[in-house]
C-alpha cells in the first residue's frame, strides 16, 4: 500500500488583519505564492467557518497523497496541528502555501468564502412579498426618478408614487367639492391633468379652476375632450403659465366650440403665437358664452392681431380682452382698431407693452372712437408714445363718455402731452382713475394736471409717480387738492420731492379732506419731511387712513415725531403707516410700537406699522 502523508494548515496562526478578503493579502498568501504547486499531488480544500463573538478567521484544511487518495484527518488532530503551528514564521507559512495551494485552489476558496458572507450581508427577502415582487426587485435595482439627477431607491420612488396618486385622489375630491378650486403649481403634468379630468365629466360644483403652472402641454389639453363638452358648470378655466403653444391652443379650441358654460379662459405665458391667435379667433366667431380671454405674455404678432380683430366684429358676447406683452406693434394697433369699430360688446382693452408707438396710437383712437359699444377700460402702458401719441389720447377722451378707466404708464409724453391730458381731462366727465406715472413730467405738466382737477370731481385715483416733478411740483398739486377735486388716492412715489415738497404735502393734508391713501415712497423725505408730516397728523383728518413712507431715509428722530403725533391725536383715522427700507433703529421701532398700542388703549383702533 502506498503511504500517505496529510497535512492541515490554520490560518489563526497567522499576523491578525480585519475581516473580510482583503485579509489574504495582508498575510503574505498572495495569488504568486498561491500559484506555485506540487507535483504528482491533488488538492482537496474545505473552508471551515466558526462564527461565534469574537472575530475569527476560517480554517483551511488540505488533505493529500502521492496517489491522488484522500485522507480526512480527525478533528483532535486537526486541533493539535493548529496549535502546534501557532509559531509559524512567515517563510515556513510562504513555504507551506507554495506546497500545497495552487492558485485554482485559491479561487475556489474566495469564491466559497464569498458566498458565505453574502449570504449572512445580504437582507432576507419580506416574508409578504409575492414571488413577482421579488423578482421585480432584484432586476431593476435602482430607479431613476422624480427629477435629473435624483437617484432613488425603489421603495422611496414608490412611497412618491403613492404619495402623488394620493394628491390627486385629493384634487379630485376637491373638484367635487368646492365651487372654487386653486390647484396652480402643483406640477402634476399631462398625465395627472388626463386623472383630474375625469373629475370635471357632468360636475354639477365646481364653477372655477386653476390648472395654471402645472408643466401641461398640447398633449394633456386633449383630456378636456369629451369632459369640457359635458360640463354645464364650469364658468372659469385658467391654463395659465403652461406650455400648451399653438397646438394645444387648437385642440382647446376644438373643445370649447361644443362648451356652454365657460366665460372666463385665462391663457396667459402659454407660448401661443399667430397660429394659437387664428384657432381662437374662430372660437370667438362661434363661441357666444366666452366674456373674457386672457392671452397675456404670449408671442402674437400683428398677424395673430389681424386675426383676433377679423372675429371682434362677429362677436357679440366679448367684454374683456387681455392682450399685455405681446408683439401687436402698430400693425396689430391698426387691425385692431378696424375689428373694434363693428363691435359692440368689448368693454375693456388691454393693450400694455406692445409696442404700439405714436401711428399705431393714432389708428387705435379712431378705431375707438367709431367703436360702438362702451369701453370702460383702455390700458396703453408702456407702449412708446410720445407727446404725438398723447395728442390722439387726449382726443379721445374727449368724446370718450364711457371711459372710467385710463393707464399711460410708462411712456414719454413729457410735459407737452401732460398738458394736453390734461386739456382733455376738463372737458372729460367719465374718467375717475388715470395713471400717468413714469412719463417724464415735470412740474409744468404737473401743474396742468393740477388745474384741471379744479372743476373735476369725478377723478378719484391720481397716479403720477416715476415722474421728476421735484417740490414745485408737489406745491402746484397740494395748492390745488387742498381744497378742490375729489381725489381718494394720490400717488406721489419717486417723484424727487424731498422735504420741501413734504412740507407741501403736510400742509394740504390739514385741510384736505378727501384723500385717505397717499403714497411719498423713495422722496428722499429724511427727518425733516417725516416730521412735517407727522405734525399734520397731529390735527383732526378724517380722510388719511394709510401712508407710504417707505424708501425716505427715515431715521429714528422722524419715527419718534411720528410717534408723538399718533399718541397726540385722539381721533387718528390712520390705519396703516409703512416705513420699511428707512434706517430707523430699535429704538426708533420700540417708540412706534409704543405709540401703536397707545392708540389701540386709548381708541381700540388699531394701526399697522411696517417697518
Amino acid at each position: 500500500m502506498a503511504s500517505s502523508s496529510t497535512s492541515s494548515l490554520n490560518l489563526h496562526s497567522l499576523p491578525k488583519a480585519s475581516s473580510g478578503f482583503g485579509q489574504w493579502r495582508r498575510t503574505g498568501l498572495n495569488s504568486k505564492s498561491l500559484g506555485s504547486s506540487v507535483s504528482r499531488n491533488r488538492l482537496f480544500v474545505s473552508p471551515v467557518v466558526v462564527l461565534n463573538r469574537s472575530p475569527r478567521l476560517p480554517v483551511i484544511k488540505a488533505s493529500y497523497n502521492s496517489e491522488g487518495g484522500s485522507k480526512r484527518s480527525s478533528s483532535s488532530r486537526v486541533y493539535k496541528e493548529s496549535q502546534a503551528a501557532s509559531g509559524f514564521p512567515n517563510a515556513q507559512v510562504q513555504q507551506i502555501a507554495s506546497s500545497v495551494l495552487p492558485l485554482g485552489s485559491f479561487a475556489v476558496v474566495t469564491f466559497v468564502l464569498w458566498k458565505v458572507v453574502e449570504k449572512f450581508m445580504s437582507p432576507k427577502a419580506s416574508k409578504t412579498s409575492s414571488a413577482g415582487e421579488n423578482k421585480s426587485s432584484s432586476s431593476q435595482g435602482v430607479k431613476w426618478s422624480i427629477g435629473a439627477g435624483t437617484n432613488l431607491l425603489q421603495g422611496f420612488a414608490a412611497k412618491v408614487d403613492r404619495e402623488a396618486k394620493q394628491r390627486l385622489n385629493e384634487f379630485a375630491k376637491e373638484l367635487r367639492s368646492f365651487r372654487s378650486v386653486d390647484m396652480s403649481g402643483c406640477n402634476f403634468g399631462d398625465e395627472g391633468l388626463f386623472f383630474l379630468a375625469e373629475s370635471l365629466g357632468y360636475n354639477q360644483t365646481v364653477e372655477e379652476v386653476s390648472f395654471s403652472a402645472n408643466g401641461i402641454t398640447a398633449a394633456g389639453v386633449k383630456a378636456f375632450d369629451g369632459v369640457l363638452q359635458s360640463n354645464i358648470m364650469l364658468k372659469v378655466l385658467n391654463l395659465s403659465g403652461n406650455p400648451i403653444g399653438d397646438e394645444g391652443a387648437k385642440t382647446l379650441c376644438a373643445t370649447l366650440m361644443e362648451n356652454s358654460s365657460i366665460e372666463i379662459l385665462q391663457l396667459n405665458s402659454t407660448d401661443i403665437g399667430d397660429e394659437g391667435a387664428k384657432e381662437i379667433a374662430e372660437l370667438l366667431k362661434r363661441n357666444s358664452t366666452l366674456r373674457i380671454i386672457e392671452l397675456n405674455n404670449n408671442m402674437i404678432d400683428y398677424s395673430g392681431f389681424t386675426s383676433l380683430a377679423g372675429a371682434l366684429p362677429e362677436n357679440n358676447t366679448i367684454r374683456n380682452l387681455h392682450l399685455n406683452g405681446n408683439y401687436g406693434g402698430a400693425l396689430g394697433a391698426n387691425a385692431l382698431a378696424k375689428g373694434l369699430e363693428g363691435n359692440k360688446s368689448l368693454r375693456e382693452l388691454h393693450l400694455h407693452g406692445n409696442s404700439i408707438g405714436d401711428e399705431g396710437i393714432r389708428a387705435l383712437m379712431a378705431g375707438l372712437s367709431s367703436h360702438k359699444g362702451k369701453l370702460a377700460l383702455l390700458d396703453l402702458g408702456n407702449n412708446s408714445i410720445a407727446a404725438k401719441g398723447a395728442f390722439y389720447v387726449a382726443e379721445y377722451i374727449k368724446r370718450s363718455k364711457s371711459l372710467v378707466w385710463l393707464n399711460l404708464y410708462m411712456n414719454d409724453i413729457g410735459d407737452e402731452g401732460a398738458v394736453k391730458i390734461a386739456d382733455a381731462l376738463k372737458q372729460n366727465r367719465s374718467i375717475a382713475t388715470i395713471d400717468l406715472g413714469g412719463n417724464n413730467i415735470h412740474a409744468e405738466g404737473v401743474n396742468a394736471i393740477a388745474q384741471a382737477l379744479k372743476d373735476n370731481a369725478v377723478i378719484t385715483t391720481l397716479e403720477v409717480g416715476y415722474n421728476p416733478i421735484g417740490p414745485d411740483g408737489a406745491k402746484a398739486l397740494s395748492e390745488i387738492l387742498k381744497f378742490h377735486g375729489n381725489v381718494k388716492t394720490l400717488k406721489l412715489g419717486w417723484c424727487q420731492i424731498a422735504a420741501k415738497g413734504a412740507e407741501h404735502v403736510a400742509d394740504m393734508l390739514r385741510y384736505n379732506n378727501t384723500i385717505s391713501v397717499l403714497d411719498l415712497r423713495a422722496n428722499g423725505l429724511r427727518d425733516e419731511g417725516a416730521s412735517c408730516l407727522a405734525r399734520s397728523l397731529k390735527v383732526v383728518n378724517e380722510a388719511l387712513t394709510s401712508m407710504d413712507l417707505g424708501f425716505n431715509e427715515i431715521r429714528d428722530d422722524g419715527a419718534f415725531a411720528i410717534a408723538q403725533a399718533l399718541k397726540a391725536n385722539e381721533d387718528v383715522t390712520v390705519t396703516s403707516i409703512n416705513l420699511g427700507n428707512n434706517f430707523i433703529t430699535k429704538f426708533g421701532q420700540s417708540a412706534l410700537t409704543d405709540a401703536r398700542d397707545h392708540v389701540l388703549e386709548m381708541t381700540e383702533k388699531e394701526v399697522e406699522i411696517f417697518f
